[in-house]
């Protein structure tokens, strides 16, 4: 297949665009951010923004379906999310309506749920939006409705937190108290179950939702790991792969999200609300209707998956750029929780 992955510069989109080169399939990339993997001499780049029209016609030449990964994440300005979130999304899809393409997954969120107060979460569960991310992805969501019923198949997925190599973003917090020699704090005491999901386990479910039939996956499907534990648990692997003896530290819930609430009122903080208001709650969704609909079993659990970042973490670490910024590629600015170091 010649198949487009928007946002192929991304932390999904490299590790996608792997997988499907392994596959003998052709890939575009489209990404407003330059392709500067090994991979380049091996795919057609298109270097640009979703949302300028005037690329819309050489990024849909010649392709058969396309994944949709590219996105404004939390910490972009709420224009930009919307506009690129929703606007874009809409744009593709129009794009992708008038060239006759037969497939097109979109990659959603489970930030979609805002703040459940049940679980596990099912695809017919409410979306209540927390911020704009996630409420310009419901947005995205809605206007796929009006596609679908003109005949466009579009599956969409909605992953949970993913994780192994190239990512960094919330993570590398993680990563760097490890690798460093210090405890890691979470909110609460860490007993909440907390489902991840590994980048190839998304991967295989995003081909099998561009190869199964469109009367199984012109659907909304949960995706995430099938082995989760707690939160505190899967912090552990990483804090014993460390090797330094450290532990989780757990700090008392109310007060630590109403701190978390004042320092990204005053942008003194690397985490935005969906992380801080559901880290300490259980977090987890059925997969069943993925699983029944397109035979997928994912193959790695939480503690999998961090500890395959971590690895490629401490391999890559001399290389990663020291620049802080907002996508899952690069570290976030840790703020005023680089002082929690000093006591933990």
């Amino acid at each position: 297949m010649r198949i487009l992955v928007t946002g192929g510069s991304g932390f999904l989109g490299i590790n996608l665009i792997r997988f499907l080169l392994a596959r003998g399939h052709e890939i575009r990339s489209w990404d407003i951010a330059p392709f500067d993997y090994p991979e380049r001499d091996r795919i057609d780049e298109l270097h640009g923004d979703i949302r300028d029209l005037s690329l819309h016609e050489r990024g849909f030449a010649g392709i058969d379906a396309v994944v949709h990964c590219a996105a404004a994440l939390p910490l972009c300005s709420e224009e930009e999310i919307f506009s690129t979130d929703v606007g874009g999304t809409k744009a593709l899809l129009r794009s992708a309506e008038d060239k006759g393409i037969a497939r097109f997954v979109h990659i959603s969120s489970t930030a979609v749920y805002g703040v459940p107060d049940h679980h596990p979460l099912f695809e017919h569960d409410p979306m209540v939006g927390v911020g704009p991310y996630g409420s310009a992805k419901i947005e995205a969501e809605r206007a796929i409705d009006a596609f679908r019923a003109r005949g466009l198949t579009v599956p969409i997925l909605r992953p949970k937190s993913f994780v192994g190599p190239e990512r960094l973003g919330a993570f590398e917090l993680l990563y760097d108290f490890a690798v460093t020699g210090h405890g890691f704090p979470v909110l609460g005491n860490g007993q909440n179950l907390y489902q991840l999901l590994d980048v190839d386990d998304l991967c295989q479910a995003i081909w099998l939702c561009l190869s199964a039939s469109s009367e199984r996956v012109n659907d909304t499907f949960n995706v995430g790991a099938g082995r989760f534990g707690t939160l505190r648990q899967g912090f552990q692997a990483v804090l014993d792969q460390a090797g330094f003896g450290k532990h989780v530290v757990g700090f008392p819930l109310a007060p630590a999200v109403a701190t978390l609430r004042a320092l990204e009122a005053l942008h003194l903080s690397p985490l935005y609300k969906w992380i801080y208001e559901t880290a300490g709650k259980d977090s987890f969704v059925s997969i069943d209707k993925i699983g029944d609909r397109t035979g997928f079993v994912p193959q790695y659990s939480n503690e999998d998956a961090l500890l395959r970042n971590f690895d490629w973490y401490v391999a890559n670490r001399g290389r990663i750029s020291a620049k802080a910024g907002v996508s899952h590629r690069v570290p976030w600015k840790k703020g005023a929780l680089g002082l929690v170091k000093l006591v933990i």
